[in-house]
């Protein structure tokens, strides 16, 4: 099994509800930060790899068809590398309401977080937004500089730009594959996702 389907987009652009679509298309399983938060030893790998271990791209991603979202989208340059026949996906939405999403779940989590090992701090916070994750002007351009990165970096013939909204037709169309008898999903709202991890 190899990776089919690469994201490339940060968390809080609708990664949960693309992981739900290519399950139902057939790109399942797809690794996702749930993935990691539910395995103990995919914290160990993951957050090894983010101290500075050498990936392993095959055994962290063993099992699974595609992967978007962080621990993964933020070594999209080294995976869309290892994985040349994959598409890729940039999960999209603007930098303002990238940032109302996120500084309301993901950054109020790290904030709260008492593991000073966790992979969340140890990738999201440092690695991603160089300790700023919650500072709104830098967390945005790092948000911009990925968008940009990626535009200028994955092939245009192997990339999806999908923005919030663009449900099934876009992303069949990329894949090639027939458009569902089903509702596009929509899942993992800031509500929901601060009810789940218990946040203030």
């Amino acid at each position: 099994m190899s990776i089919k389907v690469i994201g490339t987009g940060f968390g809080r652009t609708g990664t949960d509800s693309m992981r739900e679509a290519l399950a139902i298309l057939g790109y399942g399983p797809c690794h996702h930060m749930h993935e990691v938060i539910g395995n103990e030893e995919q914290k160990r790998m993951w957050r090894a790899l983010a101290q500075g271990a050498a990936p392993d791209w095959n055994q962290l991603l063993s099992g699974y068809v595609s992967c978007l979202d962080w621990p993964s989208a933020y070594y999209w340059r080294e995976l869309i590398e290892f994985y040349p026949n994959a598409r890729v996906i940039l999960t999209y939405r603007s930098a303002e309401s990238w940032w109302e999403s996120f500084e309301k779940t993901i950054a109020a989590g790290l904030e709260q977080s008492v593991d000073q090992e966790s992979l969340g701090l140890a990738l999201i916070a440092r690695q991603v937004f160089g300790g700023r994750s919650g500072d709104r002007a830098h967390a945005i351009a790092c948000y911009e500089a990925n968008v940009r990165a990626v535009y200028a970096e994955v092939p245009p013939e192997r990339l999806l730009v999908h923005a919030l909204g663009d449900g099934w037709e876009p992303l069949c169309t990329h894949l090639g594959v027939a458009i569902p008898d089903q509702d596009y999903p929509n899942r993992n709202s800031a509500a929901g996702f601060r009810s789940r991890f218990s946040l203030n």
